[in-house]
């Protein structure tokens, strides 16, 4: 009746993580890449939680066979380099294991994909998902490889990212106006690691406006740059080329200014709108959304390839329960889409934050209350379901920032003003 059991649209940590979950479980898949890898993708920062999706996919000994940087969390820094501090996953007991690492995507993506291919994945590359149609008795897919071709299976998993096959056809993308962003960005050489012990934690620099810098390491010789601008803030930015752009924004910050002055750029600066969305439901019949096919976050905390891998592993187990029952109508995915739900809402709440001077005064304060910086760095190691005492102790945090709003009650540290360019 079928050609395989399930296809996965997309061959990203979502599409991957998804596709060799079910393999896992023993049924045929077949994952179709419009790309070949490997291909560039902008370098990644890891949270802690994603070693447990690596672990569940059997992918750990790869990932530690590819010797990455080693992250055990961030530093943060003020536009002056005068305050901020480290996030040390190691302190967060909620957390089995906070060692992580800085990827160059395009390795770590393609070292996904082996993994499927391991598993019995039938992974076909280069290979475009043209349309889709969901019947009561089965999806079909089609796709085209220099030749149009078409695949008969029992539901389909969109990790198509942005692109958003189902979501868009089925109008069920949500925007969230007070994410949009735009990150220009390239690699450069000779940028300093951190001095201490762990020198290849990433670095958040923030601007004493509305924006901020990354630096993470991605190998021994490369470093990830960027700068990240409320389009409102983007938009007051001389014209230039994104060259340009991005050289003036690095220069005009003294704590990145200092860390760039030897810099060399080694690829092509990209301007990427990271315009934050959701999606109104993540499943329906003989269909599931999984990574950025159904919700994308700011990258500000980094939750991109954890969000992505979990939700993946997540459909692909859903996908199992429904398929012992033999029953894939949308009714079966409720508790996938509410899972979805909660995560992206508990990890919004924090990126929203972050666009306020009020909680960047709090979150970059050098000694901040030891309980409470620890609860809020539980779930920005990515234990979005963190127990309820770290929950209590977050609402207390945000109690502060709106308090903060109010009364200053602790030295301001950022420009206020429609000028800083905040989202309203």
């Amino acid at each position: 009746m079928f050609d395989f059991d399930f296809a996965v649209a997309g061959g990203g940590p979502a599409g991957c993580s998804a596709a060799t979950r079910l393999a896992q479980h023993g049924y045929s898949v077949v994952l179709f890449e419009r790309e070949t890898f490997p291909r560039f993708h902008i370098g990644e920062s890891l949270l802690a939680t994603t070693n447990e999706a690596l672990e569940a996919i059997g992918a750990v000994d790869k990932i530690v066979a590819a010797k990455f940087p080693v992250k055990w969390g961030a530093r943060l820094v003020t536009h002056d380099g005068r305050s901020g501090r480290g996030v040390n996953f190691a302190e967060v007991s909620e957390v089995k294991r906070p060692q992580t690492y800085q990827v160059p995507r395009a390795e770590f993506d393609r070292l996904l994909m082996e993994r499927a291919r391991e598993v019995g994945v039938d992974v076909r590359e280069a290979t475009r998902v043209t349309a889709f149609e969901i019947a009561a008795d089965a999806a079909t897919v089609d796709f085209a490889n220099g030749v149009p071709g078409r695949v008969r299976v029992r539901a389909l998993v969109d990790a198509t990212g942005r692109q958003g096959l189902v979501a868009r056809k089925l109008g069920l993308r949500t925007d969230e106006p007070l994410l949009a962003n735009i990150a220009i960005f390239s690699h450069y050489k000779n940028v300093p690691r951190l001095p201490d012990g762990n020198p290849d934690d990433i670095r958040i620099v923030a601007r004493n406006d509305s924006g901020w810098y990354w630096l993470i390491p991605i190998s021994a010789e490369l470093m990830s740059v960027g700068v990240v601008l409320p389009k409102n803030l983007f938009m007051q930015m001389p014209e230039g080329t994104p060259e340009e752009r991005l050289d003036r924004a690095l220069a005009d910050t003294p704590a990145v200014a200092e860390l760039m002055k030897d810099a060399q750029r080694e690829w092509p600066v990209r301007v990427e709108k990271d315009f934050s969305y959701s999606a109104k439901t993540y499943a329906g019949d003989r269909w599931i959304l999984a990574g950025d096919a159904g919700s994308f976050l700011d990258p500000v905390f980094s939750t991109g390839v954890s969000i992505a891998m979990e939700s993946g592993i997540e459909a692909a187990d859903a996908l199992h329960r429904a398929a012992k029952r033999d029953d894939f109508s949308a009714r079966q995915f409720t508790a996938f889409s509410r899972r979805q739900r909660k995560r992206f809402r508990t990890f919004r709440r924090f990126v929203i934050g972050f666009y306020t001077p009020q909680f960047r005064d709090l979150f970059f304060k050098p000694n901040p209350p030891h309980r409470l910086f620890r609860a809020v760095v539980t779930v920005l190691a990515g234990r979005w379901n963190a127990s309820l005492r770290t929950r209590l102790l977050n609402h207390f945090f945000f109690a502060l920032v709106a308090l903060q709003k109010r009364y200053a009650i602790t030295r301001p540290l950022f420009r206020r003003g429609r000028g800083a360019g905040y989202p309203s």
